[in-house]
């Protein structure tokens, strides 16, 4: 499954590892992650993350 970046600070979202933290199980694609979610390194939302390269 894709990596996804915040675009703001560089926190790296692995599906393999989810955020637990965040109620975010592993296994969970970066698209199936619910609209509310927030980077949890810095509080940015989904929409400033990008596909990791």
């Amino acid at each position: 499954m894709q990596k996804y970046v915040c675009d703001v600070c560089g926190y790296v979202y692995d599906p393999d590892k989810g955020d637990p933290d965040s109620g975010i199980k592993p296994g969970t694609a970066f698209e199936d992650i619910p609209g509310d979610w927030v980077c949890p390194a810095c509080g940015v939302g989904k929409s400033d993350f990008s596909p990791a390269v």
